[in-house]
């Protein structure tokens, strides 16, 4: 019979598809559980748990000296972990790095790295051993068979398949790992709040999310830094996700004898590449991204982090600090995923059932470690109890043994002789005679009792879940005791992202609109107080047929609201307006917002915030006003949003941001004004036309609106196309009620011309006139006589040929109370 028939083999048919997706699913939970993901019981991958075990086998712990590097990686890649040096030695490296451990688990000699990436040196230069707290991962608890043990790669030996942790090392110091399919980023925690949340829940099982907040409010990274908001936290403790904003902290210093400011940076996000920090922000001042760097150093050393950004002197220290955080990996976000295996089995863990299953894991350690010391202590009892028989029948024993031809007949004669067992008697056989003194005996004695009492504890805990419990909670604390530290990592309950407003300085600026509708801002500084009756400057190269309609004040955080005058409303932020001097033309509008050809801006209102006790008071050129509530337009589309119903022929005037008590004042072009209180005007909708606010005359419209708190006092400023003005008290103008024709506002000749612009002033403030042909003059309101109503003023700027006055603004301290004047155009 030939070979062939003893050795054919049988072939299965067996799908490609089938055997492909067992062979990649054997393959990645290998990878899972075997290399990427930490347990949950003691924290730890394979690689680190095989490191913190080689070592420990060698002796080589925290007390006795270094050892090379190489040494531990070459013992053990051979014993317990076959995947190359490299990576051994990685993860060697990273126990010992204090920037990426809370707490480090290698005590390292030498050159282990640095926040800035460098590389650490080679393993024959650096050694190491273990600290301390590592200790406490290993300790007796792993020879009193605590933990399973499983054969290595080769089988030759045996390794633990986890170690017997005393404290929640998976919280402590984190992880971070990539497997197939899935990732692991446990941020690093303080070792006493982590063992204070541990002790809680110990004590109250039903405890919450919110009661371990209480001990545990967030991650400690080992870098420092600043945590900004709770939102995140909370959400990754509750359920295994999320994401922390973390913050570098940085100082503003002020250098006294040079007079230069300096931004210096002493604490770096979690795990942050320092000299990639320096580099990114270099690039940023290199393409201008950031204005105001004047120099970058980095003046670190072994005391700690120092990067100081030296500044312009005209630099704001707070807007560039803010840029930074923007721009660069000082603001950085930290992604938790509280992934760990649990079982053999990957797990996303809250932070409670992390706590619960490391407090599991030492309960039933506690138990194992109690059962081997009891029958350690029973089997002591036992060879005790026989020494005792020994000593209480010495002479018989003496004689039994001495007429014994050999020691095995020995031992079996006192085994027969005093019901002792094999043990018990080759104990007798082997004691030594100076036992027998009397000192000697008493010790015998003594221990024997000792063990009996510590049996019965040893049995009373094994019969207790309290008792082991009490014993779990107490090495915990002995553990905070001794290695605890402060917590580094600053927690702020304030979350709020960086708005782009943050990064721009807030400044009172003067923003102009021409009647073709081109817009500028520039800085109010810009303007310089001229006193009354002067030529001006110029304000804007505005040609004839394109004067300057509408100039107000606003701050660069404000938001623009700018309605056309057939009833639209359209937002633009300040700080988007092109920045220009006060001579040049500015930006057309349309390119910044959808304004049609057949309308342009006839208002403008700048606001802070849409809050629900404010109003905007409208008024049209036919005389009707509406009153309509902020929070209405705090949501604008970028196509715009009606503001307000008009009638054919009615155009939109002004609008005025007010609190609802305040007291209105229309003027006309003709001089006609009317004083009634805002309360005569009820709230109504955006699409609403509103009501009658002042009765005209043929020919007439009104020419501006002011409002201004009730009881305010103050004067009526008015100020003719001619540039004559006048102030009148407001108590001239009676209180009447709406819809009325109102009285005489000012005195109007061919020599003053038409009314222009109407403000409400007090004698402290600035006021600024600008004119069809862009000239400015800014000048106090105190140095514009005060006269009655029916004069005609006096002049305020010298109008040539057929210039005229277009607008007028009250450069006042801007308030945030109802009857904010000078925020309108």
């Amino acid at each position: 019979m030939s070979d062939s028939l003893f050795f054919r083999e049988e072939k299965i048919p067996v799908s490609i598809e089938q055997e492909l997706k067992r062979s990649y699913l054997d393959y990645a939970m290998s990878v899972i559980v075997g290399r990427a993901l930490p347990d949950v019981r003691d924290g730890l991958k394979p690689v680190h748990r095989r490191i913190l075990y080689g070592m420990w086998e060698q002796g080589n712990t925290a007390g006795k000296p270094y050892k090379k590097s190489a040494r531990i990686v070459g013992d053990v890649m051979g014993k317990y972990h076959p995947h190359g040096d490299a990576a051994i030695y990685d993860a060697l490296v990273r126990m010992a790095q204090p920037f990426s451990m809370r707490h480090v688990l290698v005590d390292g000699q030498g050159n282990f790295g640095s926040v800035d990436g460098d590389n650490p040196a080679a393993m024959r230069y650096t050694e190491v051993r273990l600290s301390r707290l590592a200790e406490e991962m290993l300790g007796e608890d792993l020879e009193k068979e605590t933990v399973d043990w499983q054969p290595n790669y080769d089988g030759s030996l045996q390794e633990p398949t986890v170690l017997p942790a005393r404290f929640p090392n998976l919280l402590v110091n984190g992880s971070s790992g990539i497997a197939v399919g899935m990732a692991t980023n446990i941020p690093p925690h303080n070792l006493g709040e982590v063992i204070d949340a541990c002790v809680a829940l110990a004590k109250n099982p039903e405890a919450t999310v919110d009661d371990l907040l209480r001990y545990l409010p967030g991650p400690d990274f080992p870098t420092a830094a600043i945590i900004r908001g709770t939102d995140g936290i909370r959400k990754a403790y509750a359920t295994g996700q999320g994401a922390v904003q973390v913050q570098a902290r940085a100082v503003i210093e002020h250098h006294p004898k040079g007079g230069k400011t300096a931004i210096v940076i002493t604490e770096l996000p979690f795990q942050v590449n320092k000299a990639k920090l320096v580099e990114r922000i270099a690039e940023l001042v290199q393409s201008k991204e950031i204005d105001g760097i004047s120099d970058l150093r980095d003046e670190s050393d072994r005391d700690g982090i120092r990067v100081v950004v030296e500044l312009k002197r005209d630099a704001v220290p707070q807007v560039v600090l803010n840029q930074l955080y923007k721009l660069t990996p000082m603001q950085s976000s930290f992604g938790i995923n509280l992934l760990a295996i649990v079982e053999g089995q990957p797990k996303v863990l809250t932070l409670k059932q992390a706590l619960e299953h490391f407090l599991a894991f030492r309960k039933e350690v506690v138990v194992r470690r109690t059962r081997f010391d009891l029958a350690k202590a029973k089997e002591r009892a036992h060879i005790l109890e026989g020494l005792v028989i020994a000593l209480d029948h010495l002479d018989e024993v003496i004689a039994t043994i001495r007429k014994a031809p050999d020691p095995p007949t020995a031992k079996l004669q006192l085994c027969q002789r005093f019901g002792l067992s094999e043990l018990q008697a080759q104990a007798i056989l082997d004691l030594r005679l100076q036992r027998l003194t009397a000192l000697e005996r008493d010790k015998i004695l003594a221990e024997y009792q000792e063990v009996l009492a510590l049996i019965e504890r040893l049995t009373a805990i094994l019969g207790s879940e309290q008792l082991v419990l009490e014993i779990v909670i107490e090495e915990l604390l002995d553990i905070k005791k001794r290695f605890a530290e402060p917590r580094r990592t600053e927690i702020l309950p304030d979350a709020s992202e960086l708005r782009l407003e943050d990064l721009i300085v807030e400044e009172d600026v003067v923003v102009t609109v021409t009647r073709a509708g081109y817009i500028k801002r520039s800085p109010v500084s810009a303007y310089r107080a001229q006193r009354r009756g002067g030529r001006g400057r110029r304000g804007a190269l505005a040609k004839d047929e394109d004067p300057v309609e509408h100039l107000f004040v606003a701050s660069t955080h404000d938001v623009l609201l700018v309605f056309t005058s057939r009833g639209k409303v359209h937002a633009l932020k300040v700080h988007e307006i092109p920045d220009a001097s006060p001579a040049s033309r500015g930006k057309a509008i349309v390119n910044l917002l959808p304004i049609p050809q057949d309308e342009r801006v006839a208002a403008l209102v700048a606001v802070k915030s849409f809050t629900e006790d404010r109003f905007l008071l409208f008024a049209t050129r036919a005389g009707k006003v509406k009153k309509t509530e902020l929070s209405a337009f705090a949501n604008i589309r970028s196509g715009g949003i009606a503001a307000i119903a008009l009638e054919e022929g009615d155009d939109l005037l002004a609008v005025r941001l007010t609190d609802g008590q305040s007291h209105v004042f229309l003027g006309t072009h003709r001089g006609m004004a009317i004083r009634f209180h805002e309360r005569e005007v009820r709230p109504m909708g955006r699409v609403a036309a509103g009501v009658r606010g002042i009765a005209l005359r043929d020919g007439d419209f009104v020419e501006e609106m002011a409002t201004f708190p009730e009881n305010e006092g103050g004067d009526i400023l008015v100020v003719s196309e001619k540039g004559f003005g006048k102030r009148t008290p407001v108590e001239e103008f009676r209180l009447q009620g709406r819809g009325g024709t109102g009285i005489i506002l000012m005195h109007l000749t061919e020599r003053t011309g038409a009314v222009a612009g109407i403000r409400h002033v007090h004698e402290d403030d600035d006021v600024l006139l600008v004119t069809a042909q862009g000239m400015l003059i800014r000048t106090r309101s105190a140095e514009i006589r005060r006269t009655g109503r029916a004069a005609q003023g006096v002049r305020l700027i010298n109008v040539n040929g057929d210039d005229r006055v277009v607008a007028v603004a009250k450069l006042a301290e801007r308030e945030e109370n109802g009857g904010d004047d000078e925020a309108v155009h």
